[in-house]
C-alpha cells in the first residue's frame, strides 16, 4: 500500500516549523509573486527561506517550492533569475502550472524534480503523460477529478499523484476564475485573488421596456452565490488510501492561521496512521476539523462526483466560528504569547503535536491535568518575562506569559465555544 505524505501549506517560517512539528512530511512555500499566494510569498525573503530549507532538511523532511503562477512576458527575465536563485537553495521540488515555465525550469534546474500544479487541471492519464514527457515526477490533480478516474490516470501513467483533502475550494474550474480580475484589477492566477467568489451579493430583475429594477434575496442580508464550501475528506482517508493511486495528501491554506495549519496537519497525520493500524475512526476526526473556522464543509469531488453534489456551497454567510476559540500559542515551550483570553482558575485545553505526551504537576503558577485522554490547564497566576503580574491577559498584549512548566513548542490553548 502506498503510504501518502502529508504535504502540508507554509506561510511563512513560523507556519512551516508548526506544519513539521505537528507531522507534516512535506511542506510547500513560495517567494514574492512568481507563487500564487503572493501575500504569503512576501513573509519570505531569498535570505529566510534559504534558511527555511535548510531547516526542513535539518528535519529530515521536505519543501516544495510554489511556481506556480501564468507569467506575462516581461516577467520572464525576472523568473530565470529567480529559478536560478531557489535551485542553488536545493528545495526537492519545482510545483509549476505553466508549460512554459515547467521547460525553463528544466533547463535551469533539471536537478530538481518537477510537480505539476492542480492549476494544470490535470483531468486523464493522456495528460499525465505529456507532462511526464516534460520531466514530471508527480501531478497534483485537478480537484474536479474522481478517486475512481485517477486510479485509472495512475493504472496508465507511471507518476506518483497528489491530491488536495482539504482547505477552500475555488469557484472556478481549479482556479480559473476572472471575477478578481474583473472587480479589482487583482489577478487570481497571478497570485494576488482577492476572494471576491466569498463577497456578499445582491440580485435584481430587470424589465427592459421599462427599466424597472427589482431586487431578489434570500433574506435581508443578501446572498453569497459563488461562495464554496471548504474541502473536508478527514472521513475518506481510508477509502482513498485503499485504492492504492495517491502518493500525498495536500493541505490548503498558506494564507490561514498557525492553528489551522496545526490542526489539519496534525488530524490527517492521525487518519493516516490510525489506518494503517486498523483503527480509523471518522468521529475523531471530525470533532478536531470542526473546532476551525471554516465555511461550512464539503466532501468534494474526490469521492463522488460533480453531479451528485448539492452541498457544496454555502449562500448564507462566507466564514462559520468552529466549536472552538484558541487562546494562546507556546511558541518556545516556557511562556505562552495569548490569542484570545486568559484567565486564572479557567481549564483550557492543550493541544500538542501528536504522539508529544506530558506529565501531570501543580505549583505555584498553575497545575496541568489529564482527563478523558486530554489535556488541560488552569493557571494560579499569569506571570510575565519580566515579571510582571496580570489577573487576565487578552490579545494584542505581547507579553510573554510563563507555563507552570515546559511542554512541546507549538502547542495551543483551545477552549471550546459554549
Amino acid at each position: 500500500m502506498i503510504i501518502p505524505e502529508i504535504v502540508a501549506p507554509a506561510g511563512n517560517f513560523t507556519k512551516l516549523k508548526i506544519a513539521l512539528a505537528y507531522g507534516a512530511d512535506a511542506v510547500y512555500a513560495g517567494v514574492n509573486n512568481f507563487s500564487l499566494r503572493s501575500r504569503t510569498a512576501k513573509e519570505f525573503t531569498y535570505e529566510t527561506f534559504e534558511e527555511a530549507v535548510r531547516y526542513t532538511h535539518d528535519k529530515g523532511k521536505k519543501i516544495y517550492v510554489t511556481l506556480n503562477g501564468f507569467h506575462l512576458s516581461g516577467q520572464i527575465e525576472g523568473l530565470k533569475r529567480h529559478i536560478l536563485k531557489l535551485r542553488d537553495m536545493k528545495p526537492d521540488a519545482f510545483i509549476v502550472a505553466s508549460v512554459g515555465a515547467m521547460k525553463l525550469v528544466r533547463e535551469l534546474a533539471p536537478e530538481i524534480p518537477l510537480h505539476v500544479s492542480t492549476q494544470a487541471n490535470v483531468l486523464n492519464y493522456l495528460d499525465a503523460e505529456v507532462y511526464k514527457s516534460m520531466g514530471a515526477k508527480r501531478i497534483v490533480i485537478a480537484r474536479e477529478l474522481s478517486l475512481k478516474d485517477s486510479k485509472i490516470l495512475k493504472e496508465n501513467c507511471d507518476v506518483e499523484l497528489e491530491a488536495f483533502v482539504h482547505g477552500s475550494m475555488c469557484f472556478a474550474y481549479s482556479g480559473r476564475c476572472l471575477i478578481s480580475s474583473v472587480q479589482s484589477g487583482r489577478m487570481s492566477n497571478r497570485g494576488s485573488c482577492a476572494n471576491d467568489c466569498r463577497f456578499n451579493y445582491e440580485l435584481y430583475a430587470k424589465n427592459p421596456e421599462n427599466n424597472t429594477l427589482f431586487r431578489l434575496e434570500e433574506d435581508e442580508n443578501g446572498t453569497h452565490i459563488f461562495n464554496s464550501k471548504d474541502l473536508n475528506l478527514c472521513s475518506y482517508i481510508e477509502k482513498i488510501m485503499q485504492e492504492n493511486c495517491i502518493s500525498a495528501f495536500k493541505i490548503e491554506g498558506r494564507t490561514k492561521s498557525e492553528y489551522y495549519v496545526a490542526l489539519t496537519t496534525r488530524t490527517y497525520k492521525m487518519a493516516i496512521e490510525d489506518a494503517l493500524n486498523h483503527n480509523f475512526d471518522p468521529k475523531k476526526y471530525e470533532r478536531e476539523i470542526y473546532t476551525l473556522k471554516n465555511r461550512g464543509f464539503t466532501d468534494g469531488y474526490l469521492v463522488s462526483r460533480p453531479l451528485e453534489k448539492t452541498d457544496t456551497q454555502n449562500h448564507h454567510t462566507s466564514i462559520e466560528e468552529g466549536t472552538h476559540q484558541v487562546h494562546a500559542i507556546i511558541e518556545d515551550g516556557d511562556y505562552f504569547k495569548c490569542k484570545g483570553k486568559i484567565v486564572l482558575d479557567t481549564a483550557y485545553e492543550i493541544l500538542l503535536p501528536l504522539g508529544d505526551k506530558l506529565e501531570e504537576c501543580e505549583n505555584e503558577i498553575g497545575k496541568i491535568y489529564q482527563k478523558d485522554d486530554k489535556y488541560f490547564i488552569e493557571f494560579k497566576k499569569l506571570i510575565a518575562k519580566n515579571n510582571k503580574e496580570f489577573t487576565e491577559i487578552h490579545s494584542g498584549n505581547e507579553n510573554e506569559i510563563k507555563m507552570p512548566t515546559k511542554i512541546s513548542e507549538f502547542s495551543f490553548l483551545r477552549k471550546e465555544i459554549l
